[in-house]
């Protein structure tokens, strides 16, 4: 049961590890792209390319299709980023439960948007955690656990993609210990609960009056998506330029002060220089090839 990119290796290496695959679901195709055809989910098509049966219902809770999923008789389910609510039937309908991979430490950062809170948090690390399903939010037991570090210039597609296969990986090891009957799964504990808010495109406006650090980690966790953004005024018009990358250097000036001839901008303290931005309709590029053809003069405030 999944639905994104996130989700692909996880069926994948379920498939590679030899599971027999009762049932794929996923979230119904939707319009998408300039056309507005209607396009599948990740998953359903490496689903279809591999022959395999896929679900598309809108909600889980009809009487319907929970006979549906119980008449799959599985042994278990795996959740990675589906998109819809368990109800109990579903979750007690698999012979040994609904296991979820999720895209943090648990407790910490339970809830939609793990990768993206960890690195705006600057958190020193995360990893993946492979949990028993509940009914509350990603409050079930703990069975496996992998860490990793986020470094400085660590965004939130380079942590997306090399966490989305360590959780493959995890997935195969949790069922090979479950099929064994040595899979351990413990209470999670009170202590160092924290909730990972969906992101808000309103969030990502860049506020240089914070510190240097807190900017830096702030780009990283809306790139690629949605992008962290500061507006630019020149020659009578207002650009929109979205950051994707950046690193905290030494520097003074007022908040959203260019402070040098390399597009570094003054922050609440020290200062961060910009290594890939994008402007509008364009494709992103580093900052000599943006400033080759969009002059920002020392002494500009953007904001």
């Amino acid at each position: 049961m999944g639905t994104p990119d996130f989700a692909v290796p996880t069926l994948a290496a379920l498939i590679e590890a030899g599971h027999e695959i009762a049932a794929v679901y996923s979230q119904p195709p939707r319009p998408a792209g300039r056309g507005m055809a209607e396009r599948l989910t990740p998953v359903h098509h490496y689903a279809l390319t591999h022959n395999l049966e896929v679900h598309t219902p809108l909600s889980l809770k009809s009487a319907e299709e929970q006979k549906a999923f119980a008449g799959l008789a599985a042994d278990a389910a795996i959740v990675v980023a589906y998109g819809l609510i368990l109800p109990k039937p579903i979750l007690d309908a698999p012979r040994k439960g609904c296991f979820n991979v999720h895209a943090s430490l648990l407790p910490r950062w339970r809830g939609a948007a793990p990768i993206q809170r960890a690195i705006m948090a600057g958190d020193a690390e995360t990893g993946i955690t492979i949990m028993r399903m509940a009914e509350g939010l990603d409050t079930g037991p703990i069975c496996l656990q992998g860490r990793g570090p986020i470094l400085p210039s660590t965004t939130a597609g380079q942590l997306h993609d090399s966490l989305m296969h360590m959780g493959a990986a995890l997935m195969v090891e949790a069922l090979k210990k479950l099929k064994r009957g040595g899979l351990d799964c413990s209470a999670q504990p009170d202590q160092g609960v924290t909730y990972a808010q969906k992101i808000d495109k309103a969030e990502s406006e860049i506020d240089f009056a914070r510190p240097a650090i807190a900017v830096r980690n702030h780009i990283h966790a809306l790139s690629p998506f949605p992008g962290a953004w500061f507006l630019l005024a020149q020659e009578g018009r207002t650009f929109r330029i979205k950051v994707h990358r950046c690193e905290v250097v030494e520097g003074q000036g007022e908040p959203g002060e260019v402070i040098d001839g390399e597009l570094t901008i003054a922050c609440g303290d020290q200062a961060v220089r910009f290594l890939s931005l994008q402007r509008e309709g364009k494709s992103a590029m580093g900052v000599k090839e943006f400033l080759r053809g969009f002059s920002v003069p020392k002494g500009v405030v953007v904001g």
